[in-house]
């Protein structure tokens, strides 16, 4: 927090030039400051307070001058005790009054600033939760947190800091400068005619202490690069095969030579910029003693005059230099904004429905009927599903297969709601899903991936995950279902192991199973299995498939088979081709038909064992 005396800008704030990345940024989203400025309506009386404060602590610091005058014209010479007294007593009380003051004000705009901060990540946060999958299949992860984080971070140093500095720089120029014009307005138009050219030199050097600052983190972070790309155990193996290694060791110590002529550069510059501002603070109050002293100039200066006013004008000098930077620190503050809003102003693709059909659970069969599917994905040339038609009886189930790329995991995504469809309906009992509000829809359809997902938390925790209210009973009962129980009872710490860091210390068998148990939790009345034993070895996937079985009996389940011979026993089996349906029927019909699925099993669909055994049903 600047204080509002000295108004001293932050380390590195003086002297910045405009980021051009911030130029672009609000190029491409202008902001509004009508939009900004709705932020801080709620706390107008908290804002008026410091900005009252701040008037006031740069209203009190003043005296501070005029006091040294009282003591070194009148209260020394004339040995006025009472004076000196008191305006001893005024100095330390200018002091005391000026520090409280700082503290509120710096207790309230925090306070406000950390509100504001609270209010827009909770936003973004809740915002990104309702974006489509699409979203974030184009978006950088690490964008994503640099926004959450880093820029909301860097807003928060804006809200509490920025703006605050400002004002008290505003202040303090603008009260020092009549208090100087008060005490000598001679010395004033001196001031006036020395300030330009040592603003201006002092910036100089700082501008060109930032371009080799610059340089040289580019430099250091390439250095960087290298040693993260050449050292790895990849890089080391490919430069032993390709006998890389040579030209890899002669383009680091290039990269280390010129790092270090930075390095030496930058030392210089910031060496120079020292001078030059102790030039700069010697200079002036050498020029105001001269002036003071020469006979045409001095109209009869006292020594109190000259020392306070000396003292305002080197207090003038800082926040001065800080409000030539008012430029950089505003564009790049409405940048951050503009990056913030730019997520809050997301459309959201997949939504609430605006007059909702609530479902009961206890109410609902499970009947799911995709009627006359269209789907395109953003970008794409054609459809990834194509006037699809398929109706599941309530607790049957449906088995999808076919070639990589035909559309299965779409039309599972759909059931889900993950995505819309672009032409057609998904309906559940009858309900179209886009009636149906979100947080209903994910209890009536769960799913489980091949992708298992498990936070780093106690396996209590991840189970808990899906449905807060679970008791401890009911987190049992599930992963009983899902056959895992034994294996968490056996555990040291039992449900309150630590899964590790996306479930390391578990197997992909034993994380399956978890996560079953987890989607088991909701008690779905849809289930859809998204190849969630296509990454597993044998052993693992029957036991993986015996939970299944267990879980499926009652629901309506709609399994994507990598696997052929884990899907013999489903009600209904629909074979896609390039977003179409291209054969549908029970295990036995298809393999008679001979067509498609029939080529799938002779390909190899299921484990070679399983294949010959379809086989020889056929």
């Amino acid at each position: 927090m600047t204080s509002p005396r000295s108004g001293e800008p932050g380390p590195g704030s003086r002297s910045r030039k405009i980021d051009p990345a911030d130029r672009a940024q609000l190029a491409e989203s202008p902001v509004s400051l009508r939009r900004i400025g709705a932020l801080f309506s709620p706390y107008r009386p908290q804002i008026a307070v410091v900005t009252v404060l701040i008037i006031a602590a740069s209203a009190v610091s003043l005296a501070n001058p005029f006091l040294v005058r009282a003591v070194i014209d009148k209260a020394i010479p004339d040995q006025d005790v009472t004076l000196l007294v008191w305006a001893v007593i005024g100095m330390l009380a200018v002091t005391v009054v000026g520090s409280v003051l700082g503290v509120v004000q710096t207790w309230i705009s925090t306070t406000v600033g950390q509100r504001i901060m609270h209010g827009l990540r909770t936003r973004v946060f809740a915002h990104l939760q309702r974006q489509s999958l699409s979203f974030f299949t184009r978006t950088r992860g690490g964008e994503i947190q640099s926004r959450l984080t880093n820029d909301i971070g860097g807003m928060q140093t804006v809200v509490t800091s920025t703006a605050t500095s400002i004002a008290s720089n505003v202040t303090t120029v603008v009260g020092t400068a009549i208090a100087m014009a008060v005490l000598s307005w001679r010395l004033s138009l001196l001031s006036l005619i020395v300030l330009p050219p040592a603003i201006w030199l002092t910036r100089k050097v700082a501008r060109m202490r930032r371009e080799i600052t610059a340089q040289r983190q580019r430099t250091l972070a390439d250095m960087q690069t290298q040693i993260e790309e050449s050292l790895s155990i990849s890089g080391i193996q490919l430069g032993k095969t390709l006998g890389a290694g040579p030209a890899m060791s002669e383009r680091f110590a290039d990269t280390s030579h010129v790092l270090a002529d930075l390095e030496v550069r930058s030392q210089l510059s910031g060496r120079w910029r020292m001078a030059t501002m102790n030039i700069v603070f010697a200079a002036i109050p050498a020029l105001l003693y001269l002036a003071a002293g020469l006979p045409a100039t001095s109209g009869g200066m006292t020594i109190g005059t000259l020392v306070a006013f000396t003292g305002l004008q080197a207090a003038l000098f800082r926040p001065l230099m800080s409000l030539l930077d008012v430029g950089v620190s505003v564009t790049s503050s409405l940048a951050l904004f503009s990056r913030i809003f730019e997520y809050l102003d997301l459309p959201v693709e997949i939504d609430d429905p605006e007059h909702p059909v609530h479902l009961r659970r206890e109410d609902v069969a499970g009947a799911v009927r995709l009627a006359d599917i269209c789907f395109r994905y953003e970008g794409s040339d054609r459809n990834a599903l194509d006037s699809v038609s398929i109706e599941v009886p309530a607790g049957s189930s449906l088995a999808l297969v076919g070639e990589t790329g035909s559309g299965k995991t779409t039309l599972a995504s759909l059931v889900a709601r993950l995505h819309d469809p672009s032409m057609g309906s998904v309906r559940i009992d009858g309900v179209d899903l886009r009636s149906i509000p979100l947080a209903e829809l994910s209890e009536l359809v769960g799913v489980v991936s091949q992708e298992t997902y498990l936070l780093h938390a106690t396996i209590r925790e991840n189970l808990r995950h899906a449905r807060p209210d679970a008791t401890d009973a009911d987190i049992e009962a599930a992963a009983r279902d899902a056959q895992v129980h034994e294996l968490i009872a056996s555990l040291p710490d039992g449900y309150d192991t630590v899964v590790g860091a996306r479930g390391h210390r578990f197997s992909g068998g034993e994380k399956q199973r978890i996560a079953i148990a987890r989607t088991l939790l909701r008690d779905p009345r849809v289930l859809i299995l998204d190849e969630a034993t296509s990454a597993l070895d044998n052993e693992t996937e029957r036991a993986v498939q015996a939970a299944l079985d267990t879980v499926s009996r009652g629901r309506t389940t709609i399994t994507i088979a990598h696997r052929l011979s884990t899907i013999r026993e489903a009600d209904q089996i629909v074979v896609l081709d390039r977003g179409r349906v291209a054969e549908r029927g029970t295990h036995a019909e298809l393999v008679e038909l001979g067509g498609r699925y029939a080529a799938l099993l002779a390909r190899g669909g299921g484990h070679a064992g399983a294949a010959a055994e379809e086989r020889a049903v056929a």
